[in-house]
């Protein structure tokens, strides 16, 4: 890492203000796109390792390695010292320009874990605070001014550090230059990074932030548009506590207890979602990773009305207007949701979801019933507007139908209430457009291979629950996705319909994607067996009826989910009922004619064949390749020994009562 921290320090010392914005310039430029320093650094020299072992065909048996590591060790030295010299630098009186160079300059050091420590301490925490406008007063409070024995010290301890010749000479050195610098930040807290409960995340290679420019000059030239100074202070400062937060659990705890959660609550409640403000994005970002990773502050926001704030500022981003109390206006003619606006909705969504994740299974109060209603009305324009990108619109549906999934279902009747319009979908004189956008949703990620359970078990689960809370939405949902069977000269699984490619999910190798699409299947055939086996095949149907205790086939036993369905019969096509009799119920197709295995046998010889089958199988139970099994009274599978002494229990029990009936009447 080429860094002239000397140079910087000079600088500093000399009131060259100037030399220190060129040089911290010069840094965030090179160092815009990187997350790992020490990682690239040493990819790069592993390369050039194999390009020379490539070219002469010997291999270097020196100590490179160990100069590798040391020189990765006077790296992180590096990056250290400079965060350290930076959060001092900026509790002085410092200049915008000057002041947001540094603070990019930090944005970039707080994405390498191993140079957190100068960053986590409650002094750097705080000053980050008052800097991104969570707090007013606090340890930044205090006076810094100009202190040149400090940077003395500060380079004193560098030009040790250039001296180290092994490792170990390295981490003597290391305690020697935290003891020098002691009076600034004291050794437990430079190292509070490498406490064994801190919980180190590396941030992932991927598409960059898109509300971030890719140049410095173009952050620049938004800035002289529309930023203010104050804000654009007050946004890298943010990203920088979104960075410390995200990549330290101990900054993440003291987050908790300098009780920063109410300043950043305050100005999410203070601030309309609908002003030109770039910054609200990272404080709803901020908000979401701490929410996400300590309870303690999911609950504070709960308890402190966090969905009423969080649903003002959904309300204010999506700029609703009321048509009634749970209904608002959705015209064919609004503008698509701006990239800004989807950004910060997402952001909201997720943080809602943090906080009403186990409110679902829950009876809400009056009070609270009505706010998730209101909630709800305004989540159906998440699902049906568009966003200017569509990555932003699935997006945004996926998050939508997240928190749906989340809030009581007896709330989500909101979905379902507005007037039918002339373009409406309905089923029973009920408006199913959002159904039917949940549906189109749904089919889009079926088999899409790209996070395939995260999409679709959120959807399949609200889909469920939906079809067993009302029946005008289970007829909508069963017409596409089971329609009356036709043709059954394929297996149910074959084919691209949405059905079969559901079916195909009913056998995936993830437990719980497979009962989600079995469970959305069989509740459209209202938790009967057998329709569920003429549908399904009971080769796809056997997992769930496994779980279920239904392997008997009782076709009319009372559903699980105490659910009371209609009493409509599931009406047969004239196709269906003229290849009924033939179709295989394992695979659920009509099979081909085949050849009888025993044709041409004599009796003796099907039985020798018999006999040799029986052997077979009982060398494979002795050696326990395979387990007999069989299906109890109850529709479980029990093994097969296991079945046979219950029945001989059964078999003495029964005996026994009769022959005591016996003797009483004798």
């Amino acid at each position: 890492m080429d860094m002239d921290l000397k140079g910087i320090i000079h600088c500093i010392k000399q009131g060259d203000e100037n030399g220190v914005q060129t040089q911290l310039q010069e840094f965030n430029k090179e160092y815009a796109q990187c997350f790992f320093f020490d990682a690239e650094e040493r990819d790069r020299k592993k390369q050039r390792k194999l390009e020379e072992f490539r070219k002469n065909k010997v291999r270097d048996n020196s100590d490179s390695d160990s100069d590798e590591y040391d020189q990765e060790d006077q790296g992180v030295i590096l990056r250290q010292n400079l965060a350290l010299v930076l959060l001092r630098f900026i509790r002085t009186e410092v200049k915008y320009h000057l002041l947001r160079a540094a603070l990019r300059t930090l944005r970039i050091l707080s994405r390498d874990n191993k140079s957190l420590g100068p960053l986590v301490t409650d002094s750097a925490l705080v000053t980050l605070a008052k800097l991104a406008g969570l707090t007013t007063s606090g340890a930044s409070d205090e006076c810094y001014e100009p202190d040149s024995d400090f940077y003395d010290r500060i380079i004193a301890s560098l030009a040790k550090a250039n001296v180290l010749q092994s490792r170990n000479d390295q981490d003597e050195e290391s305690s020697a230059f935290d003891e020098d610098i002691n009076s600034e930040i004291t050794v437990a807290s430079i190292n509070d990074m490498h406490r064994p409960n801190v919980h180190h995340k590396e941030l992932e290679r991927g598409r960059r932030d898109r509300r971030e420019s890719k140049l410095e000059d173009e952050e620049e030239e938004e800035e002289a548009v529309g930023d203010s100074g104050e804000e654009a202070q007050r946004k890298e400062a943010m990203k920088v506590l979104c960075n410390v937060v995200y990549n330290s659990s101990w900054a993440q705890e003291r987050f908790s207890t300098l009780r920063l959660m109410c300043g950043l609550i305050k100005r999410l409640s203070s601030v309309s979602c609908s002003s030109p403000s770039s910054v609200r994005f990272y404080e709803l970002r901020l908000m979401f990773l701490i929410t996400a990773l300590r309870p303690e502050l999911r609950t504070q926001l709960q308890l402190e009305g966090g969905v009423s704030i969080l649903t003002a500022a959904l309300e204010s981003c999506l700029e609703v207007q009321w048509k009634e109390q749970y209904e608002c206006v959705l015209g064919p003619a609004d503008p698509p949701i701006s990239l800004e606006a989807s950004q910060c909705i997402i952001e909201i969504l997720k943080i809602l979801f943090n906080i009403t994740h186990s409110t679902h299974r829950q009876e809400p109060s009056e009070n609270d019933a009505a706010l998730y209603r209101h909630l709800v009305a305004i989540l159906r324009l998440c699902l049906m507007r568009k966003s200017t990108l569509s990555d932003d619109t699935d997006e945004l549906q996926g998050h939508t139908v997240n928190l749906l999934s989340a809030l009581p279902l007896q709330c989500l009747d909101v979905l379902l209430t507005v007037p039918l319009g002339p373009d409406s979908q309905q089923s029973q004189g009920v408006n199913m457009d959002c159904v039917n956008t949940l549906l189109l949703f749904m089919e889009r990620h079926l088999e899409s291979g790209d996070k395939i359970k995260e999409k679709l078990t959120p959807i399949l689960n609200l889909l469920t629950e939906s079809c067993r809370a009302h029946r005008g939405t289970r007829h909508y949902i069963r017409k596409h996705i089971l329609p009356p069977l036709k043709d059954v000269s394929h297996r149910p699984e074959e084919g691209s319909t949405v059905k079969s490619r559901l079916i195909r999910l009913m056998t995936h190798l993830d437990t719980d994607l497979k009962h989600c699409a079995a469970d959305l299947i069989f509740v459209l055939c209202k938790e009967n067996v057998n329709r569920f086996v003429k549908y399904t095949g009971y080769g796809n149907a056997a997992g769930l009826l496994a779980t279920r205790g239904l392997l008997g086939g009782q076709g009319s036993r009372t559903p699980s989910s105490g659910t009371q369905y209609s009493s409509d019969s599931d009406s047969d096509t004239e196709e269906y009922r003229q290849a009924k009799d033939r179709i295989n119920p394992v695979t659920g197709r009509v099979e081909a004619e085949q050849a009888d295995p025993m044709g041409g046998m004599t009796e003796d010889e099907k039985e020798e064949e018999a006999k040799r089958l029986i052997m077979l199988f009982n060398k494979l139970s002795r050696d326990s390749i395979i387990k007999p099994m069989g299906v109890d009274s109850e529709g479980k599978l029990v093994p097969l020994s296991g079945l046979r002494e219950n029945s001989l229990v059964e078999g003495g029990e029964s005996d026994g009562e009769a022959e005591e009936e016996e003797g009483e009447k004798n």
